[in-house]
């Protein structure tokens, strides 16, 4: 029987003999945090996410990457999906990174340019630490034709969800064993590739349906650390963004977005992170992917508050891919895929907000094209609670759903008491209003063209374009893009 491993090593690796770096910034601590953290065990084997050029040259053109990986790579590089042996099948996938002597004022100018309205030497001491840390991560030197080594061993917890461990996922009885990367690094200092593991007092795939976690440590570093989870190839999976549904972004408001992605400490929405730890506690092995289309070198920060506040889990970022910015605009759906196309026979409960036009598009999409895989889709009306979303959102990709397939909600409550697990994706106390065109039109107007009145607020809904389609998560990206070419 095949059985794969969703995602799972995914490891940023600072080379020790870098050149001298910044002295290192004060940890910014929060001054007046809105929420008390969730408990958690906190400890080296938060995932970090890197993989910069990779998955979007996977799409656009494999061809040149599979030449610098070397003729004995297989064909499953190149899907990004496991050509599946019978064992399990980790991928592996990361970065290896100097870290560049830059002074202090440089890096405070390169910071000032992800800041509206307010510069560095601005903001308070802990919020000026914070973006100077973030800009930092983003201009690194990639390094190539390096080789790297990783030690597995099973991990003990990841996470905060309430319960022992965290993530719905278990600790194995075994899986020690060290794994040498096939190939050395690229050009831009990636490595990515599915690799058979030894089962080594692992659960077979076909023989239980708990996922395992593993710690992943790099040889040479203390940095270069991840978590990975072994996950049967059926079972209920929740594939969660992140910003404006897990945390207070605002991502529709230019200023505040980027204040509270750069320098601001990160806060949960509402009581969000009690609906995971419930959802984690209720569900047997359940599954929690974490999928952002934040640019991958910002995502640090977003780990770290992931295994403090949610259950621990598995991670998509946006990778950057600076020979090809088309590629690099529009990746949620690609990464969506391949998740869909690992693991054909699970179920999947997408969750968003309304202020991205992607989601609106592809979390529908998904239903008609991969049968009988997603749950449920819950979307967060973000204009019904935040008077600072002002944009339009198309709802025109539901039009023909099974309407108790999908909910529109307005507060984190909304989702208690469904049983998820069965299909029970709507709340029937919670008005819907979709009338599957643009809606949230200036002077609460809609373009009608059929309406289902079941179901998300009276109030508009969101987003056209994230920021109003003139700025988001993409425009950062090109900035950062044009920002390299300038140092």
């Amino acid at each position: 029987m095949k059985y794969a491993s969703w995602v799972i090593a995914t490891i940023l690796i600072p080379i020790i003999s870098a050149s001298p770096a910044l002295p290192k910034a004060a940890a910014a601590q929060e001054e007046h945090p809105l929420i008390t953290p969730s408990p958690v065990f906190h400890d080296a084997t938060k995932t970090y996410k890197s993989r910069r050029d990779i998955l979007s040259d996977l799409k656009g053109g494999v061809d040149s990457i599979l030449s610098e990986l070397g003729s004995d790579i297989p064909s499953y590089v190149a899907s990004g999906v496991p050509n599946f042996f019978q064992g399990w099948n980790l991928r592996f996938h990361g970065n290896v990174y100097k870290q560049p002597n830059i002074s202090e004022s440089k890096l405070d100018d390169l910071a000032n340019g992800f800041l509206i309205g307010t510069s560095v030497q601005s903001l308070p001491p802990s919020q000026a630490s914070q973006a100077r840390n973030l800009t930092a991560a983003i201009f690194v030197l990639q390094q190539s034709d390096q080789n790297v080594t990783f030690s597995l061993a099973p991990a003990p917890t990841a996470g905060s969800s309430g319960e022992q461990g965290g993530g719905g996922a278990v600790t194995p009885a075994g899986g020690y064993q060290t794994i040498d990367f096939p190939n050395p690094t690229t050009a831009q200092g990636d490595f990515d590739a599915f690799i058979q593991i030894d089962d080594n007092g692992l659960e077979a795939g076909n023989t239980t349906s708990a996922i395992q976690r593993l710690n992943v440590y790099t040889q040479g570093t203390d940095t270069g650390n991840a978590t990975a989870y072994l996950v049967p190839n059926r079972g209920l999976s929740i594939i969660s963004d992140i910003d404006d549904i897990l945390r207070v972004t605002k991502i529709y408001q230019p200023k505040e977005g980027l204040l509270n992605s750069f320098a601001r400490p990160f806060t949960p929405w509402m009581n969000m992170p009690d609906i995971y730890a419930n959802w984690s506690r209720s569900i047997p092995d359940f599954h929690f992917h974490y999928l952002t289309t934040t640019p991958e070198q910002v995502t640090r920060n977003y780990m770290d508050f992931i295994y403090k506040t949610y259950p621990g889990g598995s991670f998509d970022t946006r990778p950057l891919n600076f020979s090809d910015v088309t590629a690099t605009l529009s990746i949620r759906k690609f990464l969506l895929e391949k998740i869909f196309r690992t693991f054909p026979e699970r179920k999947f409960i997408l969750i968003a907000d309304t202020s991205n036009s992607d989601v609106m598009r592809d979390y529908p999409a998904l239903v008609t094209d991969f049968p009988g895989q997603v749950q449920c889709i819950f979307l967060r009306n973000t204009s019904a609670t935040d008077n600072g979303d002002k944009f339009p959102y198309d709802t025109s990709g539901f039009k023909g759903i099974n309407q108790q397939a999908y909910m529109f909600f307005t507060v984190p409550d909304d989702l208690t008491n469904l049983d998820i697990s069965n299909g029970q994706c709507l709340n029937a106390t919670v008005k819907q209003n979709v009338t599957f065109s643009y809606q949230g039109l200036p002077f609460g107007l809609s373009k009608t063209t059929g309406s289902n009145t079941t179901g998300a607020a009276s109030g508009k809904l969101s987003a056209l374009g994230s920021w109003g389609g003139l700025w988001n998560w993409s425009a950062l990206a090109v900035v950062m893009v044009l920002m390299l070419g300038a140092l």
